[in-house]
This record gives C-alpha cells, structure tokens and sequence, in this order.
C-alpha cells in the first residue's frame, strides 16, 4: 500500500449480488479505487439487460450462482467468508430468505461490513414490498411532479426524466458510508450493517426542491413564480411556449441561440463579477452603462436602503431590465458559434456552456484529455467509452484510470481472487479487536474540517460530514461575492452544524489567521479551479509547509484526473448539464432545459466530495500517506447519466426517451391516465403475459399498438383499482406523487433526531431557526448505519456568529480579536438581517 500507484482500497474485498443501478454502481466504484469485487448474476443473467453493465462491472470478477440451491448458497457463503464488505439491493428480507441472513454473518464476524439498498426503507411498512424500480421511486417521491416553474408555466404534468436520480445520489451516499465504515473498523476492529434507501437519497438529493421558509422576502421571488402567482389568482391557464417561456427567464440564466444554429447556456446570475465580465465580452456592457443601468454597493442590505432598483449581481433583475439585457445579449449571440464562445466564456473566467447531447460529452476532446471519459475494453463490446472515476488522488491519478473490462469467472477463480487480496488492515485486525467494547460512537467523531467553498456543491460537501461527526469550520471573506440569493438562501442547507467566521485572508493578519486554522484541522475543502490554488496558497507545497499532516479536497466544474482543454474553466450545475446533455435530454435537442431539480448535480457532487474526503482519511490512517483528492461536476454527470453513458463501434442510436412530451421509456414503462389521475407503469417484455392476463388488459395482444390500447384501458378504471391489480401481480406501478404532499404527510417539529425510524420520508421543520423564519426541510437521514451514530446537525448559523470564538480557538486573545474587527480584517456579519428583505 506504499507505493504511490496503488490505488487506496487495494486490499478490501467485496462481494456484490447488486442487479439493476445502484447497488453494482457502488461496487463499480468500489473496485475503481482498488478494492476486489466479485459480482454474482443469477444463473439466467443480470435482471438488466444493457450495455450499461459492462460500464457497472467493469473491474470485477463476474460469476453466476443460483442461491435458490444448496451448492449456490453453500459457494455464495465461502465467497463471503473472504469478504469485507457485502452489497445487495434487493426488496428488504429477500436475500435473507435465499439464506444470506446479514444479521447472522455479523454475529458470527463482527468485522463484516454489510450494505443494503433497497428501494424503499425496510422499516416503510407502505412501501417496503412495492417493486421499486428507479422510475416508481421518481414518481412515488415527487421527482415526477415538481419539476419546475417552467414545467408549471407549460401546463406538463405530470413530467417524466430518463435520468436515474435516485440511484445516482445513492452510489455517492452508500459509498461513502462504505468507506467511513471502513475507516471506523481500522480503528477498532467492528463493521457495521446499512441501509441506504434509494427513496431516502432521492429526497436528499432533491433537497433544495423540498425546502420551505416562511415569510420568503418578494425580492427572492423570479419573474417566473409571480407568473405562476398571477395566474393562479386570475384563474388563467398555464401554457406558455417554450419561446414565450424564455422571457420569463433571468438573463444572465438562460439558453441563447449563436451563429451557427447552436445553442449556449450562459449562467452567471447573482455574482457581480461574472455578470459584468459577460457583458464586456458579449459587448454591450458600455451600452447599457450609457443606458443608466443601476449599481448598487451592499446587496445584503434591504432593498429599501437600496440607492437603485437593482445591480450587477442581482438574481432575479426586475423585468424591465431583463428584457433590455436579454434583447442585446441575443443580439451579441448571434454574432459567434457556439464552440467560440464556449472559448471566450471558459478562458475569461464567465460561467457558460454550448448545448451538447451525451454522444458528444463522450467523444469531446476535454472529456477524454481530461480522463473524465476513459476507454476499456469489454469481451462482450470491444473498446468502449466509459465514464472515468467519480473520486482521485492528485499524486497518483492515472492510476484510477486503468479501468479493465469485467470478466467472467468461473466459483473457483472468484474465490482464489478473494483469498488472494490482503490488506494491512485485515491482517491487523485481530489487534484491533481488542476495542470491540468501545461504546458505539459517529464515524468521523474528532475530525475537523476547514470550509473555503461557496454555492451548494462545496458547502454542502462539509455539510455533509457533519452527521458523521465531523467539526466543520466555515471561513468566508468580510466581503460577500455573492448576492443572498446563493450567498445566504441556499445556505439553510450547505452550512448546517458548521462554526461561521468571517476573514480577509488576502491580508497578511487574515493569512495567519488562516495558517493557525489549517494547523488546527485535519483537512482543508475548497471548491474552484487549479489556477486560483497558488495565489490562496492551497497549493500543496504551500499548504504542507503550514500542516504537514493535513489533507485537503478539491471539487470543480470540468476537472478530471489529467488536466484538459476546459480543466480550468468555471463554472456550475447547469453548466454540465447543459455540456454533458442533460438538458438537451431533458427538454429535446431543439429547445434544451434545465433538469428543473435544484442542485441535480450539485449536490451529489457534494456527496461526492465526501466520499472523497472519507477516503483520505481512510488512506492516511492505513498508510500514513497524506493525500489531495478531488472530485468535479463533470465526474458526477456520468454517474447521473450512467444507463446512457457509453459508447463503442456500433452502439445503437442514442435514442433514449428525451423531450418534454416523453412520458416513459417505452409503452409497457410509461405514465398513463386513469379515470382519475395518473399511473406510471414500470414493466417489460419480460411481464407480458403476466401484465396481458389481467381483468380488464386481456386484449393487449402481440398484434395491437401497445400505447394506444394502454392508453384506452387505463381510462376505464380509477387509479387505485390499477394500483391493487397490478401491485398483487407485483408488477411495478406508482401514482405520481407531489413534494408538497411528502412534507405535509411526513413533517414534525425538529426532535434532535435524524429520521430515520419514519420509513421512507422525513422532514423536520424549525420554527426557532435562527435566521427568524420558520423553516421546514427534509431530514438528513438516507444513510442508515446499526451500530455507528448518525447526528441531526444544527440549524444554519447567521454569517460571521462564529468569528470571535474561532479565532480564539486558534489563540487570539480579545483585545487582538477587537482589533482585526475594527480594521476589517475579520468581521461579525455580512448585513443585519440573515436572509437580507
């Protein structure tokens, strides 16, 4: 495990009976950092049948076993006699009755790590028997219905997205739990049992959907939801264009037509300086100066201490200035292609992006300079391209791009790959077993963190440690770069349980500030490009010379393990989703848009950026080495798009459903009306006689058109008639659900608890919170250990509360603290009010 082109979970030994995404995607990632993965199909092959798991089970040892047989079973357990970690996804107790019952193997190895995903919690007494496929879950927990203002404003709902969230978020959310459970058993010996419900994760990852504060000031409120409020209240339709839509759009937020017939997505809302960059650069900026365009100094100060209606930086600009902004921007567009001002934007430092399909996120230059996209080679598919790592090690990063095809095995050589792998970790832990009495405790308890980052992604990463015990502090300059929409509103989420000081460490009194924090803590967290590292002295030279110890993790935008074209571009959510072909799958290759979640990426690259830092913390206490591990937007839309991801010599089109009027991926898996609502159906080819042999589908015949007949039948019934038909048949069916709904049903007073014992769903609403509003959101609670403790971390605190007392924590006595105070090198706020009116 010394040498540096090792990779850090060499040595871990996992058995994987996952089917379908999430639970191979997690053992997929798993054996990408080293680990040894043996993957069991039964004997008819994978319960999915895609290219896709050439991409799930690349770098495993493929076999099958049939489990309902005493040989299957009897083989199935000498594999996890060699095991550390064993990972399935099935419906809660469904192996346990094949006879792998994890509560037996950890009695009788308290070592053993067990991981289980299933698709509603086990302790969801609703739901835990539904056949929970991604797309039921989607519908079942609103990711179906509230898919944004400008699916509101086009009267579509329900809505229907191709794109597996719920699995995404839970391969990050699993994995990393994995690994902290590793990192937990190096200290004392002790594995753990977990559960990580893919509904849980989904409601995680859609969080900045769900949140409610109260009393919400009007400036927060775009053009669009006065739209949705106006028409509501007059009682007027909803169903605006795709055209007319985008003049309810925020300029410095929307998609603009170039030269070239291409569509770019500019994003550079509520941050003064970008804003003011892509005027200059469009050439307009001097024009609309000459116009009267306001500005206004302090954006956090209420809007009636304003000496302008508006400002640079300012999201949402009030609708007169919108569309003066927008009709020169337009014009400015048209005047390059898109590829040319995807050059300008990235190499001026302005967040923006063309529209691009997936097909050309695969084969683009950056992605696969970068390593974001890595070529293996697969017996069945040839030479393929794959999504490169979700997480790497900067001193040794093309070693987590030697990806290798999966291979099929036969029991024998699965076994003897098992025996074979042997970490420093296992070989001590009879040692360490010495603790087993240890009391029960968070698996990051006495870890510190120190926060540079910004937005969601960054934040929500140390946000996320948290609950695992982590102490995070957050270090923002005196001076906010961002206006409160993304500055203070989104920090509701991104900087719950963490101590808030503000510091000018541009100043040379700020720079020792920050070098007594970095000798203080055990990792150091910032979210931006490798260019901006030197002059903060974040490069790794710099910040070993202050802590030889530390370890620090990097998120940005197009970073991957090898540097490319765009590796040092800006940028955020949209902008890969607008790159990678999220959006032109989303909205259709002619009229792109936005995947209408929050934080689609966003915050699975939050999780993802824990997962990294747990596994520096892991590699350190094994090795002893001292790492940089990094993660990026860009890794992570691979995960997000992971049943599409690929491509070889000869791949079928990419035709997967797309487009706003797609409503399922083929006739047998799609939403249908009923005489009083929707269903959305989730089979395949392989339930047709079973789906066709039911009251009231008889006729569904081989010769009929399977849409339209399903779309016939459907109407003849209420939506609860098919949900008990088809469920007692056990064929996949959901009724669309809202968020709204989730949280009345589903919220309680904040307890102190995480909620897990509530099932599936749980929101805790904080009517004390401290910004003075009262505040609902859901609960921190998908990954669900038996033996760690999982905490419910603080409300948010406002800017600034924690200034005095971090900075006596490093040693600066009150006269000292005063003085840094009244000189602005530190500060105690950034405005009055927490979320500025």
């Amino acid at each position: 495990m010394n040498n540096n082109n090792q990779l850090p979970l060499v040595g871990v030994r996992v058995v994987d009976f996952g089917q379908q995404i999430a639970g191979p995607a997690v053992a997929m990632t798993l054996a990408d950092l080293g680990a040894t993965v043996i993957h069991v199909d039964p004997p008819q092959g994978p319960q999915w049948v895609s290219p896709a798991n050439a991409v799930l089970n690349r770098n495993k040892q493929c076999i099958s076993l049939d489990l309902k047989t005493l040989k299957g079973l009897t083989q199935a357990m000498q594999l996890i006699d060699q095991a550390d970690i064993v990972i399935e996804n099935f419906r809660p107790g469904v192996l346990a009755r094949l006879g792998i019952d994890f509560d037996k193997l950890r009695a009788q190895r308290p070592e053993l790590i067990t991981l289980s995903i299933p698709g509603f919690a086990s302790n969801d007494m609703l739901r835990r028997e539904w056949k929970a496929t991604e797309a039921i879950i989607a519908a079942t927990s609103g990711s179906f219905t509230d898919m944004g203002f400008n699916r509101v404003l086009m009267g579509i709902e329900p809505s229907f997205s191709p794109v597996p969230l719920g699995s995404s978020y839970a391969i990050s959310l699993a994995t990393s739990s994995l690994i902290m459970a590793l990192y937990e058993r190096a200290h004392n010996g002790q594995g753990d049992h977990i559960e990580v419900p893919v509904a849980a994760a989904l409601m995680e990852g859609l969080s900045y959907n769900s949140f409610v504060i109260e009393g919400l000031p009007e400036r927060y409120k775009t053009m669009r939801e006065h739209e949705i409020e106006y028409r509501h209240e007059n009682d007027i339709e909803m169903d605006l264009t795709y055209e007319e839509l985008q003049e309810y759009l925020d300029p410095f937020f929307r998609t603009y037509d170039c030269a070239d017939g291409r569509k770019f997505y500019c994003v550079c809302p509520s941050h003064r300086n970008h804003a003011k960059r892509a005027l200059k650069v469009l050439g307009v900026y001097d024009e609309l100066m000459a116009e009267g365009f306001p500005e206004v100094e302090d954006l956090h100060a209420p809007i009636h201490e304003w000496d302008g209606e508006t400002s640079l930086g300012v999201y949402p600009l009030p609708p007169k200035w919108a569309k003066v902004i927008s009709g020169k921007m337009k014009q400015a567009f048209l005047t390059k292609p898109a590829s040319e001002w995807d050059r300008i934007f990235g190499e001026t430092g302005i967040p923006g992006a063309s529209q691009r399909t997936t097909k050309e996120w695969l084969n683009d230059e950056h992605t696969n300079k970068a390593g974001l996209i890595i070529e293996v080679y697969d017996p069945e598919y040839g030479l393929m391209k794959q999504p490169g790592p979700l997480v790497w090690f900067e001193h040794n990063a093309s070693a987590f791009m030697q990806a290798k095809g999966r291979e099929f095995v036969d029991f024998d050589t699965a076994l003897d790959r098992l025996c074979g792998a042997i970490s420093p970790l296992t070989q001590d832990l009879p040692r360490r077993n010495q603790t087993t009495s240890q009391e029960a405790k968070g698996w990051l308890d006495g870890k510190k963190v120190l926060d540079l980052t910004n937005v969601i992604a960054g934040p929500h990463s140390a946000a996320f440690l948290g609950r695992f015990g982590a102490e995070v502090i957050k270090l923002d300059p005196v001076k906010p770069l961002y206006d409160p929409l993304i500055g203070c509103f989104y920090s509701f989420q991104t900087d719950m349980g963490k101590k808030k000081a503000l510091v000018n460490i541009m100043t040379e009194k700020g720079r020792e500030v920050f070098n007594r924090l970095v000798q203080s803590v055990d990792l150091v967290l910032i979210n931006a490009p490798e260019r901006q590292l030197e002059t903060l002295g974040l490069d790794s030279k710099s910040l070993l010379e202050v802590n030889p110890n530390v370890l620090f993790c990097r998120l940005d935008c197009f970073g991957g393990p090898l540097k490319g074209p765009k590796s040092d571009y800006i940028g955020y959510d949209d902008i890969i989703q607008a790159n990678s072909g999220i959006m032109m799958r989303f909205g259709g290759s002619d009229t792109p848009e936005e995947h209408a979640h929050v934080g689609t990426l966003d915050v699975n690259c939050g999780f993802a950026a824990g997962m990294g830092m747990a596994l520096s913390m892991y590699h350190q206490l094994v090795t002893g080495q001292v790492s940089r591990v990094r993660t990026s937007l860009s890794a992570v839309t691979n995960m997000a798009q992971i049943p599409f991801m690929f491509d070889y010599e000869g791949r079928e089109p990419f035709n997967e459903a797309s487009g706003r009027d797609a409503l399922g991926n083929h006739p047998l898996s799609h939403f249908y009306e009923t005489m009083d609502g929707w269903i959305f159906l989730d089979s395949d080819q392989n339930e047709f006689d079973k789906l066709k042999s039911l009251e009231g589908l008889t006729g569904l015949g081989d010769t009929v058109d399977r849409h339209e007949f399903l779309k016939h039948a459907f109407k003849q019934a209420a939506t609860s008639h098919w949900l008990n038909l088809l469920r007692m048949a056990d064929i996949a069916v959901a009724e669309p659900n809202s968020i709204e709904t989730l949280r009345h049903d589903y919220s309680r007073i904040y307890d102190g608890e995480v909620g897990t014992h509530f099932g599936s769903y749980a929101f805790s609403i904080y009517p004390d919170h401290p910004s003075g509003h009262c505040f609902t959101q859901i609960d921190h609670y998908s990954i669900r250990p038996s033996r760690a403790v999982i905490r419910a971390i603080a409300p948010t605190e406002k800017f600034g509360h924690s200034t005095k007392k971090i900075l006596a924590s490093v040693g600066y006595s009150e006269s000292e603290i005063a003085t840094m105070i009244e000189s602005n090198v530190a500060s105690l706020g950034w405005a009055k009010e927490y979320l500025p009116s």
